[in-house]
């Protein structure tokens, strides 16, 4: 079997885990590792793909726990903002958009370190809604990256850990789904691409249902880990980009 097969089927399997744990992540784990070795192009489609599955199967087994005012209107403003992240993705350097993604991973790593809730929402927030949701759908559509902005809306809220998990698969359900759409649309979901998408499938269906045994087994510190593995992911991204960008000038 090729190595990038074998590369595909382990990253695949990592990324849901940490999706299927914790409710989010999988692509701030699966597009840096997937560029390392496959284009930027083939690598995000290709995450979204894993994460409707992923979506799909927690909203069945947890939909219970779903906060869907939030959802519905996370989605809502999303949609506005998948279409400039397309433009991001097709248009911009994959230079840039790499740098782009390394420092979004580490600030994201960072702020859930230290972070501080210094806002609580009780309620739902119109304003935050949108700003969260907006920029969910520019990252997601650029760099299949959804998490952070959420992430940020559902501390404000303070919800729960089962909450937090079920309400962002209603989220990234419809949102997958629609920038899964956009890329089709744009043909960016190519036969390489659904190939990449089959291979992963043995690796991302027991990681679903692992990850789920997980998440009501794990301890919390286990977070800081994950937090400071990905900034580490984004510190070597920045960094490979610059090592290829000096090497491209000196061609």
């Amino acid at each position: 079997m090729e190595f990038i097969y074998i590369y595909v089927f382990v990253v695949s399997f990592i990324a849901t885990l940490v999706r299927s744990t914790f409710g989010f992540g999988e692509s701030l784990v699966a597009v840096p590792l997937f560029i390392l070795f496959i284009p930027l192009n083939i690598a995000v489609p290709l995450s979204v793909l894993i994460s409707i599955l992923v979506a799909l199967v927690v909203v069945v087994q947890d939909h219970r726990q779903i906060h869907f005012n939030s959802a519905k209107w996370l989605i809502f403003f999303a949609v506005l903002g998948i279409p400039i992240g397309l433009v991001i993705l097709i248009y911009c350097s994959e230079f840039w958009v790499k740098i782009a993604l390394g420092l979004l991973i580490i600030i994201y790593a960072l702020y859930s370190i230290f972070k501080k809730n210094t806002l609580h929402l009780k309620t739902d927030n119109k304003l935050w809604l949108f700003i969260c949701g907006f920029l969910s759908g520019v990252f997601g559509g650029a760099y299949g990256v959804n998490g952070p902005p959420l992430v940020v809306y559902g501390n404000m809220r303070n919800w729960s850990a089962k909450h937090f998990r079920a309400t962002l698969q209603a989220y990234f359900l419809p949102a997958s789904f629609i920038g899964a759409v956009g890329y089709l649309a744009n043909g960016l979901i190519t036969a390489q691409v659904v190939k990449y998408f089959v291979i992963s499938l043995p690796a991302v269906i027991p990681a679903i249902f692992f990850g789920r045994y997980l998440n009501h087994t794990i301890k919390e510190d286990f977070f800081r880990y994950v937090y400071f593995a990905l900034i580490a992911i984004g510190i070597f991204l920045i960094v490979n980009s610059f090592m290829k960008g000096t090497s491209f000038i000196h061609k």
